[in-house]
């Protein structure tokens, strides 16, 4: 039995152009689940990859909850 498609990449080397892709995924507010999909990579792995690039994977298209009421 093969192992499960999300995780095919988990513990290999992360080639640019793959760094590149996580890049473009996450400025295009893509959720960290489906990026890991995309990249057969677990999610985990998505975000430790993320933060030592210097990637934010916070959503973009969320209201703010500290906003003051007039």
């Amino acid at each position: 039995m093969s192992a499960p498609k999300y995780i095919r990449n988990a513990g290999k080397h992360w080639s640019g152009q793959e760094e590149k892709k996580l890049a473009q995924l996450a400025k295009d507010n893509t959720p960290t689940r489906v990026i890991g999909l995309k990249l057969g990579r677990p999610e985990a792995g998505v975000y430790n990859k993320a933060s030592k690039l210097g990637i934010s994977l916070e959503p973009t298209n969320q209201k703010p909850y500290n906003r003051r009421k007039n």
